[in-house]
């Protein structure tokens, strides 16, 4: 069976390179985070414009189902680039090499805040990231031991917070935010707290690390925290709907509804282009896109969308997608993205 499948794939490999009609696409297919979707959406609409040719097709499947989409194979039938909230994690990579998908570079194309936010309805509130831990982690801390998470409202959690129910709508397992939320606010969170200062202080380092893994990734279940799907436009109706309700997504989103909707300040810093920048807002992380390079020679107009994805005139200071709510990289970074994808750089693997 793996002779018959490295036959299939050898083949596949060979019929893209040359070009056939038959596989040659004249629409360029991308996938991937919801958080990035909005940035990919407008370079196509901008591509479509300038260049006459079909508008790429951009699906909002979150990160790691784009990943998982992105590297089932190369042809036709496969994604061409694929957007994602964190970088490609090694099992990702060894998916993607294990079905071909060698040749791949990676761009970070800027920042964004992961930001929580709330109904401009609702009284404003500034949460710790221990906060949200003991609010919406699955078990926390009850003596020596953790515990199903009791808190049901958020004066539960501290005394000093609103005492109205805990209802926090967020995206599900698949998505890069998710991954986000959970390594910084939730990780972080739990760490703060002296139930694992005190095991940190008790435990070797990756036995630590592994505690941390195991205890503080799972979000609760039981309703104060609910999976509202990949769709962060849904997210934006509900807690507009209800001033005590709270969303997570991109800061795209937040910038996008500021007439409706309001940052909430972790940690006494708020969202905001120059916090997520300088990195005071403690949510922020770094967003990517990856191109399947073995398309780059076939897929009518590929390079083309590459070129104008790390242009000036939408990745630069200035530029439209800053305009939608991306934190822009510095010069340098940005000139060197520029060249990666210009030249196709081959990425690494990944090491974790």
């Amino acid at each position: 069976m793996n002779k018959i499948y490295l036959v299939a794939s050898t083949l596949a490999v060979a019929a893209l390179s040359t070009g056939s009609p038959a596989l040659a696409r004249d629409q360029i297919q991308v996938v991937g985070s919801s958080t990035v979707y909005p940035y990919t959406q407008a370079v196509a609409e901008e591509f479509g414009k300038k260049t006459g040719k079909k508008a790429p097709v951009v699906e909002s499947t979150g990160t790691g189902g784009g990943m998982k989409i992105f590297c089932q194979g190369v042809g036709e039938a496969n994604p061409d680039l694929t957007g994602a909230s964190r970088a490609m994690k090694k099992s990702e990579w060894e998916q993607c090499t294990k079905n071909g998908v060698t040749d791949i570079t990676e761009l970070q194309i800027g920042y964004d805040g992961l930001s929580v936010a709330q109904s401009k309805k609702g009284k404003p509130i500034d949460l710790s990231k221990a906060q949200l831990y003991l609010a919406l982690a699955s078990e926390i801390p009850g003596g020596d031991k953790l515990v199903p998470n009791p808190h049901k409202k958020w004066s539960d959690v501290d005394k000093s917070l609103p005492d109205v129910a805990i209802t926090v709508y967020g995206p599900p397992p698949t998505s890069g935010t998710r991954d986000a939320f959970v390594e910084l606010a939730l990780h972080e969170g739990c760490k703060a707290l002296d139930y694992y200062k005190q095991k940190k202080g008790e435990l070797e380092k990756a036995d630590f690390d592994k505690l941390v893994t195991e205890a503080c990734t799972k979000m609760r279940q039981d309703g104060p925290f609910i999976e509202a799907g990949e769709n962060d436009n849904l997210i934006v109706q509900r807690i507009e709907a209800d001033p005590n309700a709270l969303g997570i997504f991109g800061y795209s989103f937040l910038y996008e509804n500021q007439d409706k909707l309001q940052g909430v300040k972790v940690g006494g810093v708020g969202p905001s282009f120059d916090t997520i920048a300088d990195g005071t807002y403690g949510l922020s992380r770094p967003l990517f896109i990856y191109i399947k390079n073995a398309h780059r020679k076939v897929i009518p107009g590929l390079n083309e969308f590459v070129a104008e994805y790390t242009s000036d005139e939408a990745m630069g200071p200035d530029g439209y997608l800053h305009e939608r709510g991306l934190v822009v990289l510095a010069p340098d970074a940005l000139k060197e993205a520029q060249e990666r994808a210009k030249h196709g750089e081959k990425m690494a693997p990944p090491t974790s």
